[in-house]
């Protein structure tokens, strides 16, 4: 196991940029404390050729300047929170609207664009971030950790914070995907741990509706691939575009298992969250990559574990609050085999 440091680049506004390499002789992972993103992931296809599974860029001017989210940790709240109002503890709040009429993914300058600190361990970083008080608009100091651990066979994020002000709090990784390294991800198989979704309206913000996935195209209890329905006319799909939604759950079992035979990989999600967005890259735009690699629609896809979208205004739904004095943790784990 060995963990070595370069120097990334420099942000528009002057802060350095660090890039973290943990590499265990079979996995390597590189890592921005840029939002720690996850800029690469080799892991050994079923010839034992090392095979980037993520999307990325080679700059930090290319990851300032596109949208998309790729690879980086996403916070204060991950996902929507609509009209971007909330009311915690009978006072009210306004966050920034970004996506359509919704808050999304933390607002317009989200952990995604933070510089967070960095501590090296011996198969792991310990990144940290305080948020302030009103940042983005919302309540309370928080502190947040990320802890980016490279297993034998996989890479695991544990995020923990604590704040001094009741909050909100839904921490998760926008990665995209690709066990091929590039190329459409439609021949990829998917199987979900989840017998229910949260319908969404033509914004994505869950309806309130929460729906059974048999006898949809929003069934992947059984192994299928991802092309199969994505272009299908039922709502759930059309209105993204393709498969955007956050699937409950079971509770038992892995999250999502999620196939390439051309590679032979698979990659297998479990996690302490209680959904997971599947995202199909179905709003990514033609952009140029790492190595000078084409990506566009539908080329990779995003698991974000995470608690259920715009849970704030659903009061039945896991709480997305964070009260002062607790601690909120949690932990995702992307394993690999062939």
């Amino acid at each position: 196991m060995s963990i070595s440091k370069r120097r990334f680049g420099f942000t528009k506004d002057g802060r350095e940029v660090t890039c973290f390499t943990i590499d265990n002789g079979k996995l390597k992972a590189e890592i921005l404390d840029y939002g720690v993103t996850i800029k690469n992931l080799f892991v050994p296809d079923k010839s034992g050729k090392p095979v980037d599974v993520v999307l990325g860029y080679d700059s930090i001017k290319e990851y300032e300047e596109n949208d998309g989210y790729l690879g980086a940790t996403i916070g204060r709240v991950g996902n929507r929170i609509a009209k971007g109002k909330f009311t915690l503890n009978g006072e009210d709040y306004t966050l920034a609207v970004n996506n359509g009429p919704n808050h999304l993914h933390g607002g317009l300058k989200g952990f995604d664009k933070a510089i967070w600190g960095s501590e090296e361990r011996e198969n792991s970083i310990i990144f940290s971030h305080l948020s302030p008080d009103g940042d983005e608009g919302y309540p309370g100091n928080l502190k947040v950790t990320v802890e980016v651990i490279l297993e034998e066979n996989g890479i695991t994020l544990n995020y923990s914070a604590e704040t001094d002000k009741d909050t909100l709090i839904n921490l998760t990784n926008h990665s995209y995907f690709n066990l091929n390294g590039g190329g459409s991800v439609l021949n990829h198989t998917l199987k979900l741990n989840a017998e229910k979704f949260n319908v969404g309206d033509g914004d994505c913000l869950p309806t309130g509706e929460i729906a059974s996935v048999f006898g949809t195209v929003m069934d992947f209890t059984k192994e299928r691939s991802i092309g199969n329905g994505v272009d299908s006319d039922e709502p759930c799909v059309r209105l993204s575009r393709g498969y955007d939604s956050n699937f409950i759950l079971n509770g038992e079992g892995p999250a999502a298992v999620l196939k390439s035979e051309r590679s032979g990989i698979i990659m297998t999600v479990s996690t302490t969250e209680p959904g997971v967005q599947v995202y199909s890259a179905n709003f990514l735009t033609p952009r140029r990559g790492k190595n000078g690699a084409d990506y566009t629609y539908r080329h990779a896809l995003c698991l974000e574990t995470q608690h259920f979208p715009d849970s704030v205004h659903h009061k039945d739904w896991p709480t997305c609050v964070l009260k002062k004095g607790e601690r909120f943790s949690s932990k995702t784990t992307y394993s690999f085999n062939v």
